[in-house]
């Protein structure tokens, strides 16, 4: 909510100091979000981001004037040479192509910019520039002035004009920042302070804050002898769907510009002026909050055949369409609450008109919709037709029915004040259940009990009374208090009257306070511990952690494996979603999903089975402007329990890595592709994250039959003999359907619980060695379905305590080993904890490991056997 300062004084008095006006507002729950600046200087301990500093209107250079004369260039047909009066001895002449005023006009009131002023201009590369005005020729005209525009003066972007103020401003030579200078502050409002999304809210905020007290009328309108009944009746066809209906009829209206001091508000506002009837059901929106809308009542009459119209607020009818203000035929539902007449749907229910009873400029008898609507009926209808408006948010955040009445009175002031409207007597208000006042009982006792301290009486009547409360005293120490009828957010007893008086109190003056009692006993959560642990690892690596939805749907998660699975949950009937790898052997595929009842929308329907296809999609995105991923995440998945309501929702952890293996440096050899990450450095990941976290009994395991991995590049991981996850190559088709068919994509899933539950609570340190150790290398032939897991198993076996570490360097196949085999070669290293060891302890080590992979995997000895 963008809040003009000078327009809220008219309804409280300010603090001189606008940076504790905002602190107030801030603490109190209207966080300001930002302070716009338009020709002042910016107050002093606000903080104003220079895009919103906007450009300082000095005194004696940007000043009012009065056109005196308007002449025609004399050799320019678009230019025109106005003459001006700015309080100076003599009158300036200045040279303009200003399209709102013509030769021949006189008397208005313009802004001047004279020599040395500063102005926003168009650069010749379209961009947003400031110049500092200078004398210049144009034309063989010599001009050292100009007449400012909206745009120039940076009040907003509009082009259409000089800007024409009120006969009504002051004199000529005031300086412009006197009479149109101000300071917006951007507050940030919050579904339960939905009543601060009006001027009078706000300012009902700031009294209760200050002590000041609120200059709020209650609006009158000078009406006609003729009352409305007759011009038009109101039918609601569910009152839970419309509250509150309330129609006014205003003739002889001159449709025309508003006027400039309600157009400068609504600039500074955040919205466009567009002429006097729009403008004025828009500034009484920002005013009091309620929306309002105007309708074209001859077009109206002329729909009901001649008559009066019938105005209609009911659901719509499956098929009917309407042509909305933007030009759009919208074909409606019965989800969509439609404004209507005996013809059919006029606009859509606090969302947007109908173009063929749009006010234009020929219209001169206007109807006046002032209305409460189910704010669910505006929002789903809204985002159904992506049509979000200042009118809308109000609507869908709720809007007391009692606010209608008063706002449509103070819009048919308006009217009549500045668009010439005759007010018919009266107005027509259908209010099928109208809301009764809340009464609650608020004691001293219960203030004191919630917030640990006494508030004084008066401050507690001060305050309530200042936001409208009616207060009664009730007993010594209590309050009967009754809600105002603008408060949709007050609930039945006390606590929120409480919280308002906190609010306004202070949250900064509440005293602090020791617990009575002593803190408990700190208790450690290993679960969480080690989860974090996870991440700090993964950090080492340097992977990146991603958070991505836990809602997806069926097709989403088809992307990674197209094979179907049957729902028990559907009958029977075949889940289009897959079925997600078994990480632990505990055969969670085939169970279905957990669908939502009412989901936000077809792409959030489900809740995910498997983390990796939002990461892959992640990782797509990433893709597109990088060159190299490698990210997590850890998160629960959601796996149906047959018989059960909930779930379970066991944490796993997915990896994805993509791309260059290394970053791009200035010595990469040209016309040659980087390295790519690959099968193995995922195993490094993996490798690595179960050596820090102490897992026991590691192995790994060929996994040729994962649907989602490429057969010849997957493996498994087993801990304890326990399968806890998968990894590998993803298959080139689940890559293609992610979009990343031009690349190799490495992923794993592993789950957490599994592997966190076999971290062990202790675990053994090594000393460092004093002594030196010696390496020796061996190559191993053995059959190509040997797994060189199984072959290191067996050189620690026989390595005994003297082997420190053994690494698998190389793979071999070629013609110099038999056929349907392959060479494995290790890197050995031998070590004694306390002493050198000899030559010969050496060499009957490494034998002792030759002759076991002899015996047991009847394996060659490259170079001996």
């Amino acid at each position: 909510m963008l809040v003009p300062l000078s327009w809220l004084r008219d309804y409280v008095d300010l603090p001189a100091d606008p940076a504790a006006l905002v602190d107030r507002l801030t603490i109190a729950g209207l966080e300001a979000a930002g302070v716009r600046v338009f020709g002042v200087d910016p107050p002093p301990g606000v903080r104003v981001k220079p895009e919103d500093a906007g450009l300082v209107w000095e005194r004696d250079k940007v000043v009012l004037a009065r056109v005196l004369e308007i002449t025609r260039h004399p050799d320019a047909d678009k230019l025109k040479l106005v003459k001006l009066e700015y309080g100076a001895a003599e009158p300036k002449i200045v040279v303009t192509g200003a399209p709102n005023i013509a030769p021949g006009q006189s008397g208005m009131k313009v802004v001047l910019g004279l020599r040395g002023s500063r102005y926003f201009y168009t650069d010749k590369d379209g961009k947003k520039a400031v110049f500092t005005l200078e004398p210049k020729a144009l034309r063989r005209v010599m001009n050292d002035a100009m007449c400012m525009s909206n745009f120039e003066l940076g009040i907003s972007d509009e082009h259409e004009g000089i800007i024409i103020l009120d006969e009504t401003d002051p004199a000529p030579g005031t300086p412009a920042r006197d009479v149109l200078g101000e300071i917006v502050v951007e507050l940030d409002v919050l579904p339960n302070m939905a009543r601060c999304l009006s001027m009078i809210g706000i300012a009902r905020e700031v009294a209760a804050l200050t002590g000041a007290a609120p200059h709020i009328s209650e609006p009158k309108v000078d009406a006609t002898a003729e009352p409305v009944e007759g011009k038009v009746q109101v039918e609601i066809a569910d009152p839970k769907l419309c509250g509150r209906y309330t129609a006014m009829v205003i003739r002889n209206v001159t449709v025309g510009p508003a006027p400039r001091w309600m157009r400068n508000r609504l600039h500074y506002a955040g919205m466009r002026p567009i002429n006097n009837v729009v403008d004025v059901t828009n500034y009484v929106m920002l005013e009091y909050g309620q929306p309002l809308h105007a309708f074209d009542y001859d077009v109206l009459v002329k729909r009901a055949g001649g008559k009066a119209p019938t105005i209609i607020v009911r659901p719509a009818k499956a098929g009917e369409k309407l042509k909305t203000l933007d030009g759009q035929d919208r074909e409606l539902s019965p989800e969509n609450l439609v404004i209507a007449d005996t013809t059919g749907p006029i606009a859509l229910a606090g969302v947007m008109g109908g173009l063929e009873t749009e006010v234009t400029d020929t219209t001169k008898t206007i109807l006046l919709e002032s209305a409460s609507f189910d704010f669910v009926s505006v929002r789903r209808t809204a985002r159904q037709f992506t049509l979000f408006s200042e009118a809308s948010t109000r609507f869908s955040k709720g809007i007391h029915p009692e606010l209608v009445k008063p706002a449509a009175v103070r819009a048919a002031q308006l009217f009549h004040a500045h668009a010439g409207g005759e007010v018919l007597a009266g107005l027509v208000d259908n209010y099928p259940a109208p809301v009764p006042p809340q009464v609650i009982d608020l004691e001293a006792s219960e203030i004191r009990r919630l917030l640990g301290f006494d508030i004084p009486a008066k401050e507690v009547e001060r305050v309530l009374k200042a936001l409208q409360f009616l207060v009664e005293p009730d007993g010594d120490e209590g309050w009967m208090v009754t809600t105002p009828q603008t408060r949709l957010d007050i609930q039945v007893g006390a606590a929120d009257l409480i919280e308002e008086l906190a609010r306004i109190y202070g949250y900064d003056k509440l005293p602090e306070t020791h617990l009575a009692n002593e803190l408990p006993e700190q208790r450690g959560n290993r679960p969480l511990e080690l989860e974090e642990k996870v991440r700090d690892l993964l950090a080492d690596q340097g992977l990146q952690e991603a958070i991505t939805y836990s809602l997806t749907s069926p097709e989403a998660e088809g992307l990674l494996n197209p094979s179907p699975g049957p729902s028990p949950e559907k009958g029977g009937e075949e889940d289009p979603s897959p079925a997600p790898p078994s990480l632990s052997g505990k055969g969670v595929g085939g169970l279905g999903s957990v669908t939502l009842l009412n989901p936000i929308s077809p792409e959030r329907s489900v809740m995910r089975r498997t983390l990796l296809p939002g990461l892959l999609a992640v990782a797509q995105r990433n893709l597109e402007s990088t060159d190299s991923v490698a990210f997590y995440e850890i998160g629960p998945v959601y796996v149906p329990r047959p018989g059960q309501k909930l779930p379970d929702e066991p944490r796993r952890l997915a990896v994805v890595l993509s791309g260059r293996r290394s970053a791009a440096a200035w010595d990469d050899p040209l016309g040659v592709k980087p390295t790519q990450f690959d099968f193995f450095d995922l195993k490094g990941v993996v490798e690595a994250l179960a050596a820090d976290l102490h897992l026991p009994g590691v192995e790994y395991r060929p996994a040729r039959t994962v649907p989602h991995l490429h057969p010849a590049r997957a493996a498994e991981l087993v801990v304890n003999g326990q399968p806890v996850g998968v990894f590998g190559e993803l298959h080139p088709k689940g890559a293609a359907a992610f979009g990343l068919t031009d690349r190799a994509v490495q992923v794993a899933e592993l789950d957490l619980e599994a592997v966190l539950a076999a971290v062990p609570d202790r675990f053994p340190y090594r000393p460092f060695p004093t002594v030196p150790a010696a390496k020796r290398d061996i190559a191993v032939i053995v059959p190509d379905d040997t797994p060189a897991e199984r072959v290191l198993t067996e050189v620690r076996a026989a390595g005994g305590d003297l082997l420190t570490d053994a690494v698998l360097f190389d793979v071999y196949h070629g013609d110099s080993i038999p056929a349907g085999t392959k060479s494995l070669a290790f890197a050995l290293v031998y070590q004694s904890a306390d002493k050198t060891l000899t030559d010969k302890e050496i060499e009957k080590a490494h034998q002792k490991i030759e002759g076991r992979l002899r015996h047991v995997l009847k394996a060659q000895i490259r170079g001996k056997d």
